[in-house]
C-alpha cells in the first residue's frame, strides 16, 4: 500500500514550510515515528517523522523548496515484496527476494518547481502564486497589493481579501512595501589561506539575527537594573528540590518563581503587557511570557500560553515543557507565538548584568543575571547589619516610545518584591 507523506500543519497561521533536510533517500527503509526528514517555518525547524513502516519510493520535493501545507511531499510503499523508485533521475523497480535487491531502470524526469519568471523583491508563496494564475492576477498587480506579512510580505489571506474587495469593486490603495534590510556585511578580508572556516547560518540562526536587527531599528532600548535578593527563594529551592522532583519527575528552578513574579507584575502594570501598531498601543487582556531558551541549534523562544491561569505548578510544569521541546527539536509554530512578555536568563552562563534586546512586537523584556553570594548591608529595627544573602541583578530592557522611566522602573521594583517576599504556599 502507499502511504502519502504529507506536508504538516505545525500552526493555526501558516500556510506552508520550507524542506530543510531529507533524511533519507529514495529506496531507503524507514520505520514508523522514525525521523524522515526536518521542515522549517519562520522561526522553527521541526524534524517530522515516518507515518509508516516501508520504503520510500518518491520524493516529490527537493531541499529547501517551500510548499503549501497539506501538499503530498513523498510516497512510502509499505508492501515491500516489489517497490518502483522514484528518485528523480531514475526510476527502478526493486523487487525483494530472500534478502537479494534486483534493481533495473531508467530514465525518469526530474521534478521541476515553478519559478516566477520575473524578477521582483517580495516573495511570493506557492499557495500565493497559485492563486493568482487561477484568479488572472499578473506579477505587476501582485506588486501593487498591500502585504501584512513580514517584510510587506503578501500572504495568503491579503490576496483573498483583496480579489474579494476587486470584486465589490472596493478601492485597495497600493502597496508600500517596507524594504527589510539586510544585516551589515563587514568588507571582504583576506585571510591566511587553510587559517579560517566559513560556517553558513542556520535557518534559525538567520531569523533570530533579522529579528534582533528590526527590533533595534524598530524600538529605542532603554534599560532600569535592580538587585533582587534570592535569598529565601534559593534557600526554598535547596530544601525541597528533592521531594519536588520525585513528585513532578523534573528539577525545581528558579525560572518558575520569575515567571510568577512577572505575571504577577504585568497584571498590575497592564502597558507593559502590550504592542505597538502604527500610532496605536495594543494593551492585552491576557499574559504569555516568552522563555529565552539557549540551543544546539540556536536562541529560540518558546511562549507559555495563558500564565495568569496558572498557578505556580502549572507554570513550572509548562516551562519544564517548552524548553524540553525546545531542546529536543520538539517545538511547533504555534509553541513560539503570541507572547505578550519575555524572559531571558543569562545567568545560567554566570553573566550577572545584561541588557537584552526586546522580542518584537513586545515593548519589554526582563533579563535575569546570576544569582551570587554576596555580604550585604540589611536593615532590622533601625540596626544595620552585614549579612551573607544570595543577590541577583534584574534588567528590564523596554520601548521608550510608550513607557517611559518612571514606569518601567515601577514596574521592575514590583517584580523585586514579589520574589523578595514570593508566598511559597501550595508548592510542597
Amino acid at each position: 500500500m502507499k502511504v502519502e507523506v504529507i506536508m504538516p500543519k505545525m500552526g493555526e497561521s501558516l500556510q506552508e514550510g520550507t524542506i530543510l533536510k531529507w533524511h533519507k533517500k529514495p529506496g531507503d527503509r524507514v520505520k514508523r515515528d522514525e525521523i524522515l526528514l526536518e521542515i522549517s517555518t519562520d522561526k522553527v525547524d521541526t524534524e517530522i517523522p515516518s507515518p509508516a513502516d516501508g520504503i520510500l519510493t518518491e520524493i516529490l520535493y527537493k531541499e529547501n523548496e517551500t510548499i503549501p501545507v497539506g501538499t503530498v511531499i513523498a510516497y512510502i510503499e509499505t508492501e515491500i515484496s516489489e517497490v518502483e523508485v522514484k528518485t528523480g533521475e531514475r526510476k527502478e523497480e526493486i523487487k525483494v527476494e530472500g534478502g537479494r535487491e534486483i534493481k533495473r531502470g531508467e530514465e525518469f524526469p526530474s521534478f521541476i518547481s515553478e519559478e516566477i519568471p520575473v524578477k521582483t523583491k517580495r516573495f511570493y508563496s506557492p499557495v500565493v502564486r497559485e492563486i493568482a494564475r487561477r484568479e488572472g492576477i499578473s506579477l505587476e498587480e501582485l506588486e501593487k497589493i498591500p502585504g501584512t506579512g513580514y517584510g510587506g510580505r503578501l500572504t495568503k489571506n491579503d490576496l483573498l481579501n483583496y480579489i474579494e474587495a476587486k470584486r465589490k469593486k472596493v478601492e485597495v490603495r497600493p502597496a508600500v512595501v517596507e524594504e527589510v534590510e539586510e544585516m551589515p556585511v563587514a568588507k571582504p578580508e583576506f585571510y591566511p589561506e587553510g587559517k579560517v572556516e566559513i560556517i553558513e547560518m542556520s535557518h534559525v540562526v538567520k531569523a533570530m539575527a533579522e529579528h534582533m536587527l528590526r527590533s533595534v531599528k524598530t524600538s529605542p532600548h532603554v534599560s532600569a537594573i535592580s538587585e533582587c535578593d534570592m535569598t529565601e527563594i534559593m534557600n526554598f529551592i535547596d530544601r525541597y528540590a528533592d521531594e519536588f522532583q520525585k513528585r513532578e519527575g523534573f528539577k525545581l528552578t528558579l525560572t518558575p518563581f520569575i515567571v510568577d513574579a512577572v505575571v504577577k507584575a504585568l497584571k498590575e502594570f497592564p502597558l507593559i503587557n502590550s504592542s505597538v501598531e502604527g500610532d496605536k498601543i495594543i494593551v492585552k487582556k491576557y499574559i504569555n511570557i516568552g522563555i529565552a531558551v539557549a540551543t544546539d541549534y540556536g536562541l529560540i523562544v518558546p511562549v507559555v500560553k495563558n500564565a495568569d491561569e496558572k498557578n505556580f505548578i502549572g507554570l513550572a510544569r509548562s516551562v519544564n515543557e517548552i524548553v524540553m521541546k525546545a531542546r529536543n527539536k520538539k517545538l511547533t509554530p504555534d509553541d513560539i507565538q503570541g507572547g505578550t512578555f519575555s524572559i531571558t536568563n543569562y545567568g545560567v552562563f554566570g553573566n550577572i548584568i545584561g541588557t537584552p534586546i526586546i522580542n518584537q512586537p513586545q515593548v519589554a523584556i526582563l533579563g535575569v543575571g546570576a544569582v551570587k553570594k554576596r555580604p550585604v548591608v540589611i536593615t532590622k529595627d533601625g540596626v544595620d547589619y552585614i549579612a551573607i544573602r544570595s543577590m541577583a541583578f534584574l534588567t528590564l530592557s523596554f520601548d521608550h516610545r510608550i513607557i517611559d522611566g518612571a514606569l518601567g522602573g515601577r514596574f521592575l521594583e514590583r517584580v523585586v518584591y514579589y520574589l523578595e517576599n514570593f508566598d511559597f504556599k501550595g508548592i510542597i
